[in-house]
């Protein structure tokens, strides 16, 4: 079943789910672990480049997640949740959507700001600004912040999906897991 239906998730949503949690998991490791290059050295740069590929690659991948979130049914939630926790839960979507978005936005604009390519697996990427040192800064220093909120709101959601399947006993998890065969 390739699309979402009342009863569950398809499998194209399934696995754009668990690929974005993949490719942020690079996307994080090549930052966090870039200082195991000397600055300037070809190691280093292959690890930016590849940050900057697969954080587009993620924009790419959000756009069509939610193209097919909002062109399918989201499968019920059973038991029912109250009113209260079927409202976070949309803010926490909400936030987490907003994050997987801006947050690749904010790294283009960052190159864009500092006249740099903007590389995407062979072809290059048009600025989406004019090279702006001033501005600069203030992107870098919105994307690293909302970087940093980002492993807040990925620790949150793996901590309610753990809720919903351990306290509150409901199909929320495994409707994001593959169907057994």
């Amino acid at each position: 079943m390739l699309k979402n239906t009342e009863r569950r998730y398809g499998s194209l949503s399934i696995g754009l789910h668990w690929l974005t949690l993949l490719l942020m998991i690079a996307v994080y490791s090549l930052m966090e672990f870039r200082d195991i290059f000397p600055k300037g050295s070809v190691g280093r740069d292959a690890m930016k480049e590849w940050h900057f590929m697969l954080g587009l690659l993620i924009l790419a991948l959000v756009v069509v997640r939610l193209l097919v979130r909002f062109s399918s049914p989201s499968p019920r939630i059973e038991p029912a949740l109250s009113p209260l926790m079927l409202r976070l839960a949309h803010l926490a979507h909400l936030a987490l959507y907003g994050f997987l978005l801006l947050t690749p936005l904010l790294g283009w604009l960052l190159l864009s700001a500092g006249g740099k390519p903007i590389p995407f697996f062979g072809a290059e990427l048009p600025a989406l600004m004019v090279p702006d040192d001033g501005l600069k800064g203030t992107i870098k220093e919105l994307h690293e912040t909302l970087a940093n909120i980002g492993y807040a709101l990925i620790a949150l959601h793996a901590a309610a999906a753990l809720y919903h399947h351990h306290v509150l006993k409901d199909n929320t998890l495994t409707n994001m897991l593959p169907e057994k065969r």
